[in-house]
């Protein structure tokens, strides 16, 4: 079975079928099992990544409610966030010290991020928080009591709408960029019911990344991957849960606009 996800992180080779070192007919790579990725190995690996991204997020959320402007911080992790994620699609090995580095700088983004609007709506920064974690328990149960199965249908309507929703958004900044306006549903501030539904939505879309992530994880400890492996699937994971979290941030901006 071919592995595709519309995480456009784990969208990437390294996953595919011909990775797999215990290949039916074809020898590739002698891998010792203590050496190869397993699920739970994953898993502890993303809960280290996500303290990583807290304690980033903590750093630029005191600074601002200390009076100091963490503008700076937010756009160089925001962006140094970026090429880290492009080198780990490109270079997995280094996925072992990627993605440590890729936690703390999107936790710097997300932590001023959060104090700005913060200051705008006042708490909604923790109900997207908890708003965030509440989706991934219940994504992971539903994944875990095969509740929800991955098929391939299921993933190429997953990966069409997360290409729909990157497009849209590309749009919208280039729109931005010649006139300083954003396309309805992209902006924090427009609370239009338009604007929310488009929230909703893309949501949802987040939401369905998890369990292809899952799939992902899981496929790769079956076909016994190498061990860094699990930490490329860790921060694939991290990727899809900062995209849900900040969709949730600009969610309840938006309805605490309305009030």
């Amino acid at each position: 079975m071919t592995m595709k996800s519309s995480n456009p992180f784990l969208k990437n080779k390294s996953f595919s079928p011909t990775t797999n070192v215990y290949g039916a007919n074809t020898y590739q790579e002698v891998i010792d099992y203590n050496n190869t990725m397993t699920v739970n190995g994953a898993i502890n690996k993303s809960f280290l990544l996500l303290v990583l991204l807290l304690g980033g997020a903590a750093s630029t959320w005191v600074m601002a409610y200390n009076g100091m402007n963490p503008f700076g911080l937010m756009i160089t992790g925001a962006i140094a966030g970026f090429i880290v994620v492009l080198i780990a699609a490109f270079k997995p090995k280094y996925s072992p010290y990627l993605a440590p580095a890729y936690a703390v700088l999107e936790g710097l983004f997300i932590g001023g991020l959060s104090a700005f609007i913060e200051v705008m709506y006042p708490g909604v920064a923790i109900q997207a928080v908890g708003a965030t974690f509440v989706t991934f328990i219940v994504c992971f149960a539903l994944y875990r009591f095969k509740v929800v199965k991955v098929t391939e249908q299921f993933k190429s309507i997953a990966i069409a709408a997360t290409a729909a929703i990157a497009t849209f958004y590309l749009i919208s900044w280039i729109v931005w960029m010649f006139t300083g306006s954003y396309l309805i549903g992209h902006s924090f501030r427009d609370n239009s019911l338009m604007s929310i539904g488009i929230s909703v939505f893309v949501i949802v879309i987040a939401a369905i990344n998890l369990f292809l992530d899952f799939d992902m994880i899981e496929q790769g400890a079956q076909r016994k991957l190498p061990k860094y492996m699990e930490w490329f699937g860790a921060m694939g994971l991290m990727v899809t849960l900062v995209w849900l979290y900040i969709e949730f941030l600009k969610l309840f901006a938006k309805i605490a606009g309305r009030d």
